[in-house]
């Protein structure tokens, strides 16, 4: 446990960060990439199934409902990269994290603020073998945009303009925002059939995409994808990928070990150390796009008081967090992750000060804790890391600053139940939880959770943060919104401070040596199309 003494301040600018993963083993060379995929791409149609399947010991259980708007799993989000195609795809590795790549679109165009023209690839099949074209496009957008959705898909609601069978047009003007946003969200919403999208009801029965992998069954806690024949890349070489929900962090590092499972995700380092110590295992580790934050219940008692969420900030250690959590876990300075457009490292970020926690308790008016009553603060255990660990640290430190807390650690669907703001305030007081997306997108993490048309975990509403949001969207150019979000958005937030980013998420996804070319993009999905097993 750590005293009275301000701990050292720990911080890395762009540069630094750049040196600490290369030193760490983080950056581009410790991932095991794919060929990527862009409009140059020489597609080979002689692919030959090895015969050995990819059998995935996941970490987090799948929905049963297909529908790729309906949720916020990331399960799911590994399973649609399979299934699904998007227009684009962003490998976000930290040395290039805006880096776009052309799939099911081959070039995009800014016509004007509010029209973004995307060309889409001929030849394109969905897996029950309709062709794929713009409507398909126009249809996904439409409906993923709706704000009823609820995988809530920022920036807003868009129409689509079918131009030809192979172009579309991205249009904002109606809605007031700025159509250059979908640049890299085009790399966030999986592409459904027009049908499919006409009813809901098929795409949430059956999964119908136009990926390298199409979906065959689920059985029980496995789900099974055999190699799309018709894929446009040529079939895959593996010929089944198997996605088995194993909830238990040990079971799946023994499951690896014996062979049962050839690749698995989110390991203890202890565990990393017993699969280095037997050999024969690549292991693939990544800065994510995932930030960890304990999020404040903003819209009840006692963190309405930006006061109590500033004394909350300043009784955490981050960097006897980052101790815990040893190769899991990285530096952050602000609100989103490092691989997140418009990262920056923000001056002031608050750090382990005992003093100043005491003096934002007083302000709050719980001198030394006293009035406050019993908090709750909620984590899981089976899918992040050390979560119970760190919790338990956490609430050592809150408690030992007179404010007094309660850690439930729960089982993920238990937890899960608990995670979001309901009418008159969430469960518990505070909650952890991580946010991870497929794009470098910063709007899917700060304006899904702190614009007040969303409050989602926290239920802030705040009109400070919503005019700087709207502010940053509505930005004219690509250069201004950067220059926004690093000097006004992520200041501010770290000023009001919804919720404390506690660290960074380094991925760590084990394989067996024979797993070759399966690229782990930094939100945890998987490129698999030219990968191979043996």
């Amino acid at each position: 446990m750590r005293g009275g003494c301000m701990s050292k301040k720990i911080k890395f600018s762009r540069r630094k960060f750049m040196k600490f993963m290369a030193k760490s083993g983080l950056g581009a060379a410790a991932l095991t990439s794919a060929p990527m995929l862009n409009h140059n791409f020489l597609y080979n149609s002689a692919f030959a199934a090895s015969g050995k399947p990819l059998i995935f010991a996941a970490a987090e259980a799948l929905t049963g409902n297909w529908d790729p708007t309906t949720h916020t799993n990331l399960g799911q989000l590994i399973f649609e990269s399979y299934v699904f195609g998007y227009l684009t795809r962003c490998p976000m590795k930290p040395e290039n994290p805006t880096q776009l790549n052309f799939e099911l679109a081959t070039e995009a165009t800014e016509i004007d603020k509010f029209t973004l023209e995307f060309k889409l690839r001929d030849g394109v099949t969905f897996h029950n073998g309709k062709p794929f074209g713009a409507e398909d496009v126009k249809a996904t957008y439409e409906y993923g945009s709706q704000p009823d959705r609820p995988a809530q898909w920022y920036p807003g609601q868009v129409d689509v303009e079918v131009v030809d069978r192979l172009t579309v047009r991205i249009k904002t003007e109606k809605y007031g925002y700025p159509a250059g946003l979908f640049y890299y969200l085009s790399s966030f919403l999986p592409i459904l059939s027009a049908d499919d999208v006409a009813n809901p009801n098929n795409a949430a029965s059956r999964p119908n995409g136009t990926g390298a992998f199409k979906f065959v069954e689920q059985d029980g806690d496995n789900t099974i994808m055999e190699a799309n024949e018709n894929f446009f890349m040529g079939k895959p070489k593996i010929p089944r990928v198997q996605y088995n929900f194993v909830g238990d962090t040990a079971t799946r590092t023994l499951g690896l070990l014996s062979g049962e499972y050839n690749v698995t995700e989110r390991l203890e380092p202890e565990q990393v150390d017993t699969i280095v110590a037997n050999g024969g295992f690549a292991l693939n580790q990544a800065v994510s796009t995932e930030n960890k934050y304990l999020w404040f219940r903003c819209s009840k008692p006692p963190f309405n008081d930006i006061n109590m969420r500033k004394a909350v900030a300043h009784a955490i250690d981050r960097e006897g967090l980052l101790d815990i959590l040893g190769i899991s876990g990285t530096y952050t300075g602000c609100h989103v992750s490092p691989v997140k457009f418009g990262y920056t490292d923000v001056e002031g970020f608050p750090e382990y000060n005992p003093d100043k926690c005491q003096e934002y308790l007083a302000k709050a008016g719980f001198p030394k804790g006293k009035g406050l009553p019993e908090l709750e603060y909620i984590t899981s255990v089976g899918f992040y890391p050390k979560t119970k660990e760190y919790g338990e640290y956490i609430t050592a430190l809150l408690n030992e600053q007179g404010i007094p807390v309660k850690l439930s650690v729960l089982e993920l669907g238990a937890w899960g139940n608990k995670l979001y703001d309901r009418e008159g305030g969430g469960p518990g007081h505070m909650i952890d939880c991580g946010w991870c997306t497929g794009s470098p997108e910063p709007d899917l993490v700060i304006r899904t959770h702190f614009h007040s048309s969303s409050k989602r975990i926290t239920g802030i509403v705040d009109a400070d943060i919503d005019a700087a949001l709207d502010k940053e969207r509505n930005a004219p150019s690509v250069g201004e919104r950067e220059q926004i979000l690093k000097t006004e958005v992520m200041p501010l937030l770290v000023d009001k401070m919804p919720s404390v980013p506690l660290f960074g998420s380094v991925f760590i996804h084990a394989m067996a040596n024979d797993v070759k070319d399966l690229y782990i993009y930094p939100n945890g999905m998987m490129s698999a199309e030219t990968a191979s097993i043996g």
